[in-house]
C-alpha cells in the first residue's frame, strides 16, 4: 500500500499529466483534480479525464466558471496571443493569465487533501518555460505554504499538506525528458489554448510544448495523429 496520499492537480496538459507520473513513481496514492474555471473550449477536461482513466486514479471533477472574465481563455472578446515568441512573452503578464487560477485551485486542493486526509499536492507550475504568471513562482507558492499552515485545521495542528512542484525549475525539455521516463502518454494530452480541433500551433502554450520536444529532437506524439499538420 502506498505510504502517502496525494491530491495532484490536473489540468489534461503536458506538465499536469507528467506532475501525476510523478506523484504515482514518488509512490503515492493519488487522488486527481480537474477544475472547469470557464474556460471556452473543454478539450483540455476532457484530456484530463482520460488520462485519470488512464493512471486508473479518481478523478475529482468540479465546476467554478470565472463568469468575470479578465482572461483570453475565458473572454472571447479578449484576442488570443499568437505567434509570440519567448522575450516577448518575458516581458510583461499575457492577456491569457486567468486572474488568480493557481490560488483557487491550491484553495480547492487543499480542502480536499483535509478532507481525504492527504499530505501533499502535487502541481505542474514551471517558472522557467512559462508565460510570466505570477502564480507559477517559488515565492507564491512559499506564500501559499505559509497560509496552508496557518488557516487550516491540520496546520495548525503541525501537520499542514505539502505543495509539492516538481517542475518548478526545469525547462520544458527537462519535463518532457522525465516524462518520456516514466512513460506518461503525452498524446493523450491537450495544452493548447485554443479550442480548435487540432493544435494551432501559434498560442503560448504551443510554442513552449513545441520548443521543449523539439530541444529533444523528437516529434511531439500528438502532432504524430493523422487529423494533426506538423
Amino acid at each position: 500500500m502506498p505510504d502517502l496520499k496525494a491530491i495532484c492537480l490536473l489540468s489534461g496538459g503536458l506538465d499536469s499529466a507528467t506532475v501525476l507520473a510523478i506523484a504515482k513513481a514518488d509512490g503515492c496514492e493519488v487522488i486527481t483534480l480537474t477544475v472547469h474555471y470557464g474556460q471556452l473550449h473543454a478539450k483540455e477536461i476532457e484530456s484530463a479525464k482520460t488520462i485519470a482513466r488512464y493512471y486508473d486514479v479518481e478523478n475529482i471533477y468540479v465546476e467554478v466558471p470565472f463568469q468575470w472574465g479578465g482572461s483570453a481563455l475565458t473572454d472571447k472578446t479578449i484576442e488570443l496571443p499568437k505567434d509570440r515568441d519567448e522575450a516577448t512573452m518575458a516581458q510583461d503578464i499575457p492577456v491569457s493569465y486567468v486572474p488568480a487560477r493557481n490560488t483557487v485551485f491550491l484553495s480547492l486542493a487543499a480542502s480536499v487533501a483535509e478532507a481525504r486526509g492527504a499530505e501533499r499536492i502535487y502541481i505542474g507550475a514551471n517558472a522557467v518555460d512559462y508565460s510570466g504568471y505570477p502564480d507559477c513562482r517559488p515565492e507564491y507558492f512559499d506564500a501559499f505554504q505559509k497560509m496552508i499552515q496557518q488557516g487550516t485545521k491540520s496546520g495548525v495542528g503541525g501537520c499542514g499538506v505539502q505543495i509539492t512542484t516538481p517542475l518548478i525549475h526545469l525547462t520544458k525539455a527537462q519535463i518532457i525528458e522525465k516524462g518520456l521516463r516514466l512513460k506518461v502518454p503525452y498524446e493523450l494530452t491537450w495544452s493548447c489554448y485554443a479550442g480548435t480541433e487540432t493544435p494551432c500551433q501559434a498560442c503560448d502554450a504551443c510554442i513552449l510544448r513545441a520548443k521543449g520536444f523539439k530541444t529533444l529532437g523528437i516529434q511531439d506524439p500528438l502532432l504524430k495523429l493523422p487529423h494533426v499538420k506538423s
